[in-house]
């Protein structure tokens, strides 16, 4: 398992990147030392083996540990003032959004980072369900890993790897579907639509409607 935290790509009026919205992939892996000498390896010697029960705790030191200091470290300095939110799904071994050790870092050096849950049954709201995981595990599926240090590695790769021309359509399309619950009443029933982005881009001179 990985957690992933990505943001709203920005581009400059040309086009240009100014801010890839990649705040980082984390593997939900421990680093263990070995028992026994093999013909692989010496007895010690660390190895990367997964986390195959994430509980409320582990969730909470990755926040902590890991996705807070990654928001800070690339966030743009020049709005790093404004609120972000953090969006998470509803799963229990989530924190609370006013989890105390969890504000107090998140206004630390100035930022204003607060924790949000997505509404309950609403998959199409995940801006990383929309096509990006699909993506990204297309992208790990070639390098064929065969190790828990080499799925890392692939994932990893496939994370930095990943458009963010192709980010900034997902989010377009996040926005797409925002819309059409309002248009239905907050209603399941509708489809996610679908636009010709690239054309959109090319009309635009570069700039998807923001």
């Amino acid at each position: 398992m990985f957690l992933v935290a990505l943001a709203h790509p920005r581009f400059d009026a040309q086009g240009n990147e100014l801010f890839s919205g990649k705040i980082g992939v984390f593997p939900f892996v421990t680093q263990e030392p070995t028992k026994r000498t093999s013909v692989n390896r010496v007895a010690g010697t660390l190895e990367t083996k997964p986390i195959t029960s994430v509980k409320r705790e582990v969730i909470r030191s990755f926040l902590l540990e890991k996705v807070l200091p990654a928001i800070k470290a690339n966030w743009p300095r020049e709005d790093f003032k404004y609120p972000k939110f953090i969006q998470q799904d509803n799963t229990r071994t989530h924190i609370n959004h006013n989890n105390d050790e969890f504000c107090r870092l998140a206004t630390e050096d100035g930022f204003d980072i607060r924790l949000m849950c997505q509404p309950a049954n609403s998959p199409d709201l995940n801006v990383l369900d929309l096509r990006f995981f699909s993506a990204i595990q297309s992208l790990q599926y070639k390098e064929s890993p065969k190790t828990v240090d080499e799925l890392v590695n692939a994932v990893v790769n496939s994370f930095e790897a990943f458009s963010i021309v192709m980010s900034n359509y997902i989010f377009l399309t996040l926005q797409m579907c925002l819309t059409e619950i309002m248009r239905a009443k907050g209603s399941r029933k509708y489809k996610i639509p679908h636009v010709k982005k690239a054309m959109l881009e090319m009309e635009s001179e570069g700039q998807l409607p923001s």
